[in-house]
């Protein structure tokens, strides 16, 4: 099968790859890049292990083609620590004990990493809707939901989302 030429920025590091035209954004970063934080847990767009930020959105990478980032900017769950320091959703996982198993994890986090971006003062209950679309199968999300607000309220109390 012929490839293709695509160029796109990930976790801001300039990136230039021939993809085959069927290769999902999932398994481009995991095998083409190493990125290996976005899991592939149903391939169906039900689970959102493999959720990524794309362009600014949420999306679950088993259902987007590497081609479609093509130009785009990609964030994965590698991308959310600067350095050494954790992001504050890392830290609240962390502090509010919000994994069991971690498989879920890095999906959970870049979900709620875009949904703080997009409700900064969330309520519980709009946390909850706002992770609704990721799942989780050890958890119950009571912690999840107390991680998410540890971070709401360390990036409100630092001036906003970064």
């Amino acid at each position: 099968m012929a490839k293709t030429q695509i160029a796109l920025t990930i976790n801001g590091q300039s990136v230039e790859a021939l993809v085959e035209p069927r290769t999902l954004l999932v398994h481009f970063l995991r095998e083409q890049q190493g990125l290996k934080g976005a899991h592939v847990g149903c391939e169906t767009s039900h689970c959102g292990a493999c959720t990524v930020d794309l362009n600014g959105k949420s999306v679950k990478s088993c259902t987007v083609f590497a081609v479609q980032a093509d130009g785009g900017e990609v964030m994965t769950v590698e991308g959310l620590a600067s350095g050494a320091d954790l992001h504050p959703l890392q830290e609240g996982f962390f502090e509010e004990h919000g994994l069991q198993c971690g498989y879920c994890t890095p999906g959970m986090l870049m979900r709620a990493y875009r949904f703080l971006q997009e409700t900064p003062n969330p309520s519980n209950e709009e946390i909850r809707m706002g992770i609704s679309g990721n799942l989780c199968r050890c958890t119950g999300y009571q912690n999840i939901v107390k991680a998410i607000r540890f971070a709401a309220n360390k990036i409100n109390a630092e001036g906003g989302a970064d």
